[in-house]
């Protein structure tokens, strides 16, 4: 029996969303869709949720987001939105993403920093890139302007951070973390420990 989804409706509640291309091709490889994805993620970020994190990866997508209106309408436009795009845009028919999509709702600090961390290193767990700042798919490469973390998820401290990157992604060599500062997300650099 599958579980119950909870309705999410601007209660404040910030998920992790990931959602796979049909049959789990590799749609994302090619540089223009990819980059229409991020264009679309973007185009409905603030009216429809605020966007924390993303990466898309080769044949899907993880996104940390607070939903402005239900969580389900808010996935319903990037995927949606998406593929209208792709047909008007890049001239395609074929049939993009997987029914449906998994969630899971981020419950305190810590949960938040394990996802976001999660996020930032898929590329490097999967072997696209030997740093994650380094993959131009993720919001962990510099330049993209994110919403920051709901007040009461925010990391309290740079040992928080790291212990969440640690666990994240404990077969890595490397162990780092973000520079502290007032706004953690600001300014993506990694520094070596």
């Amino acid at each position: 029996m599958r579980p119950i989804r909870e309705h999410a409706t601007s209660n404040g509640r910030t998920y992790m969303i990931t959602s796979s291309t049909w049959g789990r091709r590799a749609l994302f490889q090619n540089d223009c869709w990819a980059r229409l994805l991020i264009d679309t993620l973007y185009h409905y970020r603030g009216s429809t949720y605020l966007l924390h994190e993303f990466v898309i990866m080769p044949d899907h997508i993880h996104v940390l987001l607070t939903p402005q209106t239900s969580l389900e309408k808010a996935v319903q436009f990037i995927k949606g939105g998406f593929s209208h795009r792709v047909k008007k845009e890049l001239g395609s028919n074929m049939e993009i993403w997987q029914k449906g999509f998994s969630d899971h709702r981020i419950r305190d600090a810590s949960d938040y920093s394990l996802h976001q961390v999660y996020i930032d290193q898929n590329p490097v767990r999967k072997h696209l890139r030997e740093r994650a700042e380094d993959y131009p798919y993720s919001s962990a490469r510099p330049g993209f302007d994110l919403d920051p973390a709901p007040q009461g998820l925010k990391p309290s401290s740079c040992e928080e951070l790291s212990a969440a990157r640690l666990e994240a992604a404990p077969f890595q060599g490397k162990k780092t973390a973000h520079a502290c500062g007032a706004e953690l997300r600001s300014d993506k650099e990694e520094t070596a420990s």
